[in-house]
């Protein structure tokens, strides 16, 4: 960014936008720009009009391009808090060193473990993008390219450039990634080979986000495959073909086979027994990426194993893929 402000203009920050920062969300700019500010303040001063793209309002998810003129107005930042005084140590902070599963000079692709939020926020403070960035303190750019739920495991990708952000991006709006996952679901699987169902986001009065399977709602289309299975559970591959919130773990309850230990579209006898057998998180797992990388003749293709609770889960059951 090339910055227009000047001392004698303490009321706002004028920014016009170069190279680098084409075709991110403004949203994700702002977070990063105003560090420390929480996320329902951004969204709010956007709301409210506060930030002017080109001097006109502008929605949350606009694409930047080179040479808008951003206006920001002066918002209170504080001060992160430095990582050794959050609910993280260095141990755990650089276990997730341990779990990169490949990384070169413009992207990396980790194995996230289940219960450690992507980013801040919600109630949590740090995530995994800003523990990579307190652990790569010389990476001049660390962004997430897409996102998991906090509860899921499995392969995540962090820009190291925003050219590959960009051209990363631009393969997941045009359906060039394939995601793959793995999850143990009730029952013998009688769902078909594809669920079809449009999905609606809800938010509760207590602020959590509920999804449901609704006519008014996006479309959704979720590709399963059986693995193995007993009678009680089945392992399923599934390839959501579009990116909806929760939308595996609403598909797969929708046709009558929910996610083991899924806590919020689950059933609670299944989550009950599953949990007697060892099982004590959601059994949703990021098992595969496959796209293309620029400099790569071939496409990449990366695999992160099962954690050792979801091994000896279907080890316990005798299920095998």
């Amino acid at each position: 960014m090339v910055s227009l402000s000047t001392k004698n203009t303490p009321k706002a920050h004028k920014l016009v936008v170069q190279t680098e920062y084409e075709g991110q969300r403004l949203d994700n700019f702002l977070f990063t720009y105003l560090k420390g500010v929480p996320k329902t303040r951004i969204y709010r001063i956007i709301r409210k009009g506060e930030v002017r793209v080109n001097q006109g309002r502008i929605k949350p998810d606009y694409r930047l391009v080179v040479g808008d003129l951003l206006r920001i107005p002066p918002v209170r930042q504080e001060k992160p808090k430095p990582l050794l005084e959050l609910p993280w140590n260095d141990r755990t902070a650089h276990h997730l060193l341990d779990q990169i599963l490949f990384e070169d000079d413009g992207l990396i692709i980790l194995n996230k473990p289940a219960g450690i939020a992507v980013h801040g926020g919600s109630g949590v403070s740090f995530g995994v993008i800003e523990a990579l960035r307190y652990l790569k303190k010389n990476a001049k750019t660390l962004e997430l390219v897409h996102r998991l739920d906090r509860d899921t495991s499995g392969c995540l990708m962090i820009a190291k450039k925003r050219s590959i952000l960009r051209a990363v991006h631009e393969q997941l709006q045009n359906g060039m990634v394939e995601k793959i996952y793995w999850t143990l679901v009730k029952g013998q699987w009688q769902g078909g080979a594809a669920v079809l169902a449009p999905l609606q986001k809800n938010h509760l009065q207590s602020g959590e986000r509920m999804v449901r399977v609704s006519a008014e709602g996006q479309s959704a289309l979720t590709e399963f495959k059986i693995l193995g299975s007993t009678a009680l559970a089945t392992l399923m591959e599934a390839k959501p073909k579009t990116g909806r919130t929760h939308q595996i773990r609403v598909h797969a309850a929708s046709v009558g086979h929910p996610i083991a230990g899924d806590p919020k579209y689950g059933e609670a006898e299944f989550n009950r027994v599953m949990k007697q057998n060892g099982l004590n998180r959601l059994f949703l797992h990021a098992r595969q990426l496959i796209l293309r990388l620029p400099g790569y003749q071939d496409p990449l293709s990366i695999k992160a194993p099962l954690e050792p609770e979801l091994q000896a889960c279907l080890a316990r059951f005798n299920i095998g893929a």
